[in-house]
């Protein structure tokens, strides 16, 4: 199976008014809350929900994403509540940042290369890689995601991708859906 491309995302996103819900997900809300407002990048941000919500919270965000259909349902929420936040249409595994962040948000990102030791390279010193995902372990004990073992993610895979950061977290969560549970991953890494 392929990754899905950019025009098959913007056909989703123009077909309904939110693909996801406009909250941020739990752990992401939680393992940022503590952490005090810097620049943060929202990597394949879709329709923005955590773009928006960390604008809320004082952050300087970029969102990143191939599909210019959901980042335009993103701008158009910031600009709805007076919020500013760079949105980039670009591939993130092509793309280079003009600087670091303090925060590097990867949720539920859809591409089946792995990027993450790419992506830590964006983090700033005393900035943190948070990733929550879909596990591996979903498709054979959990509901909902993408059903190709690719687009998933496991411990193993996350820990290799922090390479050189210091690993705060990194195990696995059930999330309660109107399907059933879905069994997420959640890596919080930091770049000491």
């Amino acid at each position: 199976m392929t990754a899905p491309d950019a025009t098959e995302w913007d056909r989703r996103y123009a077909g309904r008014k939110h693909v996801w819900r406009s909250e941020p997900h739990e752990v992401v809300a939680e393992l940022v809350a503590p952490m005090a407002p810097g620049r943060a990048l929202d990597v394949a941000a879709g329709e923005g929900r955590h773009a928006v919500w960390l604008a809320e919270r004082g952050w300087d965000v970029t969102a990143i994403d191939f599909s210019a259909v959901g980042l335009a349902k993103g701008e158009e929420e910031a600009r709805r509540r007076g919020l500013e936040v760079t949105w980039v249409v670009d591939d993130v595994t092509t793309w280079e940042p003009p600087h670091e962040f303090d925060l590097v948000l990867v949720s539920f990102m859809h591409v089946a290369a792995d990027v993450f030791a790419r992506l830590r390279r964006f983090v700033a010193p005393g900035g943190h890689l948070l990733v929550v995902g879909h596990a591996l372990r979903n498709l054979t004990d959990g509901v909902g995601g993408p059903q190709d073992p690719l687009m998933l993610l496991d411990a193993a895979q996350l820990r290799a991708g922090a390479g050189d950061l210091t690993v705060l977290r990194l195990d696995e969560v059930e999330r309660a859906t109107s399907d059933g549970v879905a069994v997420d991953i959640v890596l919080d890494a930091r770049r000491d």
